[in-house]
C-alpha cells in the first residue's frame, strides 16, 4: 500500500477553529472517573456503563474528554472543530484525495456531535472533524462549582512522530501555523508547534517513535491553581501521579505539570502562554542544546517524559503499528549527554531566535 500524500494541491483543506475534543480508552472507567472527575474537577455531561463524557469550566459543547472502556488503552480521537457544515465536506474530500481512508457519519461517532468524517491521517493519527454540536451550559460563572484547581478550556494535544518535517508540511498544508520549533546546528527539528486559534498550540509534533499521542492539555487560569492541583493529589496520597513539574516551558512560555492517568495517559495542565494571532507572528526556533527550552528554570527532563506515550488507533479500533525514530532524539541530547547542552552560552539570542513566519 502506497503512503498518503501530504498535500492535495488545487483542494480546498477545512477551515479548522481549534482542537475540541479528544475519546481516550481506558481499562478501569471507575477508576479514570475518580481520576477525572473526583481530582480534577471536570464536569459530567453524561455517561453510562462504557462512556464519560467531560467538559471543562468555560466549554459550551458538550464535551471536551471521552472516556471509553476497553481492552487497550489509546487514543481513539483527536478531533478539530471546523467553521461551517461545508468544511466537513471539505475535510473528507481533501483526505480522499490525499489517499486517507475516511468514515462519514451524519449522527456523529460520538454523543453531542452531529455530522463528522474520521479519518487516518498521512502520519497514521486518528482526526476528526464535525461542525454539528449540542450546546450545553458554560458553566464559567458558577463559582460554587469551582474548585482552586479548576480546568477551563482544553488547549491543546501533542502528538509523537517520527519525522517532524514531513509532519509540518502536511499539517501547515492543512491550514496550521508554526509558532515554535526546536532545531540542531545540522538543521535536525526535533519538534514543532503550530496552531489554528490564537495562542501557541492545537496541537505540537514531538519527535519520536510513532504514530503515538504524547498528551492533552487543559488550561488553568492562573499558575496557582496547578500548585492547587499538586497539593491535592499530595492530600490525597496520589503524588506518584505527578510524572513532571511543576514548572515554567522555554516553549510557550507556559506554567505546566504533567500527571499520568490511571492508564498512563499523560495530561498536561497549562495555563498563562501568549497571543498569536497576528499575521505575521514571528517563529521562535530554540537550540535543542538548550537546557531551558523545555524548562525555563533548567530543570531536568524526567525519561519517561521523552519515551512514553498512548497508542493510537485504526479507524478499525486496532492500535497503530509504531514506527522508529531514525534522525537523532532529543532524549540523547538531554538525559546523560554531558558537555551536549549549557543553560548559559553567551547571549540569549544564541539559545533561541525569531525568525520570519513559515
Amino acid at each position: 500500500m502506497t503512503s498518503p500524500s501530504l498535500t492535495a494541491p488545487g483542494l480546498t483543506p477545512p477551515d479548522i477553529v481549534r482542537c475540541a475534543y479528544a475519546e481516550l480508552v481506558v481499562t478501569d472507567l471507575a477508576a479514570s472517573r475518580e481520576f477525572y472527575v473526583d481530582i480534577l474537577g471536570l464536569t459530567v455531561t453524561y455517561e453510562d456503563a462504557e462512556t464519560i463524557y467531560l467538559r471543562s469550566l468555560e466549554e459550551f459543547i458538550h464535551h471536551n474528554l471521552v472516556l471509553r472502556v476497553g481492552p487497550v488503552a489509546a487514543a481513539a480521537a483527536l478531533a478539530f472543530r471546523v467553521r461551517t457544515p461545508g468544511d466537513v465536506d471539505l475535510a473528507e474530500a481533501y483526505y480522499r484525495a490525499l489517499g486517507c481512508r475516511t468514515e462519514r457519519r451524519a449522527g456523529g461517532f460520538v454523543r453531542g456531535i452531529g455530522d463528522a468524517v474520521r479519518v487516518t491521517d498521512p502520519l497514521g493519527f486518528p482526526y476528526e472533524f464535525f461542525y454539528a454540536v449540542e450546546h450545553v451550559e458554560r458553566l464559567a460563572w458558577r463559582y460554587d462549582l469551582q474548585t482552586p484547581g479548576a480546568l477551563v478550556r482544553l488547549d491543546h494535544f501533542n502528538q509523537v512522530t517520527p519525522d517532524v518535517p514531513r509532519g509540518l508540511e502536511y499539517l501547515v498544508g492543512i491550514g496550521f501555523r508554526v509558532t515554535e520549533d526546536i532545531q540542531d546546528e545540522d538543521g535536525v527539528v526535533y519538534a514543532a508547534w503550530v496552531h489554528r486559534k490564537e495562542t501557541v498550540h492545537d496541537t505540537a509534533l514531538t519527535g519520536g517513535n510513532g504514530p503515538r499521542l504524547h498528551h492533552i492539555a487543559f488550561s488553568t487560569h492562573e499558575k496557582h491553581n496547578i500548585i492547587a492541583i499538586c497539593d491535592k493529589l499530595g492530600a490525597l496520597r496520589r503524588s506518584d501521579a505527578i510524572e513532571r513539574g511543576p514548572g515554567r516551558h522555554g516553549v510557550s512560555n507556559a506554567f505546566y505539570l504533567y500527571i499520568l492517568d490511571p492508564d498512563g495517559h499523560r495530561i498536561e495542565i497549562y495555563t498563562q502562554d501568549y497571543y498569536t494571532g497576528d499575521p505575521d507572528n514571528p517563529v521562535v526556533t530554540w537550540d535543542v542544546h538548550d537546557n531551558q527550552r523545555r524548562d525555563w528554570w533548567g530543570n531536568a527532563v524526567v525519561p519517561s517524559w521523552y519515551t512514553n506515550a498512548s497508542f493510537v488507533l485504526d479507524l478499525d479500533g486496532n492500535p497503530q503499528p509504531v514506527v522508529e525514530r531514525d534522525q537523532p532524539t532529543e532524549m540523547a541530547v538531554t538525559i546523560g549527554a554531558d558537555g551536549f547542552s549549557y543553560t548559559r552560552k553567551g547571549d540569549v539570542e544564541e539559545g533561541f531566535k525569531l525568525g520570519a513566519q513559515l
